[in-house]
């Protein structure tokens, strides 16, 4: 699976914005990184609950097809960003399994 760089990175930003805003984690200095993997997962259910709606909409001749297909590959995007996020915090914890004592 292959994740397009500026997507990811455009993932980042709006997760650095998040934090700035205060949206992340909850009124402390520190980056937690837990709650952020949190919004990032809620981010991507809202992004497909919305595709769905969208879908839904179209089928009532209430919207347009282009619509869908917006919603879509940005609820795509953000499920492959955070199943990318997954693959590399699962990668680490396996290096450090591998480390030396």
């Amino acid at each position: 699976m292959a994740i397009d760089p500026v997507s990811a990175a455009r993932a980042y930003q709006q997760a650095a914005q998040a934090l700035q805003t205060g949206g992340g984690a909850a009124a402390s200095d520190s980056v937690d990184f837990g709650s952020l993997v949190q919004d990032a997962i809620r981010s991507a259910g809202a992004s497909a609950t919305q595709a769905e709606q969208q879908a839904l909409a179209v089928a009532g001749g209430q919207a347009d097809i282009v619509d869908v297909v917006t919603a879509i590959a940005a609820a795509e995007t953000q499920l492959q960003t955070v199943i990318a996020v997954r693959d590399q915090v699962i990668q680490a914890y396996q290096e450090i399994l591998r480390m030396p004592i």
